[in-house]
């Protein structure tokens, strides 16, 4: 999440939520500045779009669909692979067709964000995989 540019708001804060505030931030490399602007454009992207919650990843915090494990990015993955059928992925994950229309509603809204993730995840070979994951194991199908 960047911004071209940017203001500066003061806000005042409980002492827990400042200590909580820091940790977070720490955890993430992050200023306790950038944790705040974060969180607050995650708290609006939030009020903006139904169906749609952050969490942190191992490619770091990414957009989400609410009571699910799956990312926009890997939800538009989906669509994409159905040719923009958003009736085919709804029923493919057996979800309600408005929660598979949200996702492709912020990935519209957020096709940079999107679409930088996707080429990450094409970029991602077994190997690179293996190394996140050691336990994973290659399979493949005897018809090719």
């Amino acid at each position: 999440m960047s911004a071209t540019r940017s203001t500066v708001i003061s806000m005042r804060l409980p002492v827990e939520s400042e200590k909580r505030l820091k940790r977070m931030a720490n955890r993430h490399g992050w200023t306790p500045s950038d944790a705040s602007a974060r969180l607050v454009e995650e708290g609006l992207r939030r009020s903006e779009f139904a169906f749609i919650d952050f969490r942190d990843s191992p490619a770091g915090r990414q957009a989400y669909i609410q009571g699910s494990s799956l990312s926009v990015w890997e939800i538009m993955l989906l669509v994409r692979s159905y040719k923009g059928n958003v009736a085919a992925g709804a029923k493919h994950l057996g979800w309600p067709a408005a929660k598979v229309q949200a996702a492709v509603h912020y990935a519209e809204a957020f096709g940079e964000e999107i679409e930088n993730a996707l080429a990450e995840n094409d970029a991602t070979d077994f190997d690179a995989l293996k190394r996140m994951l050691p336990q994973a194991e290659e399979f493949r199908s005897a018809k090719r």
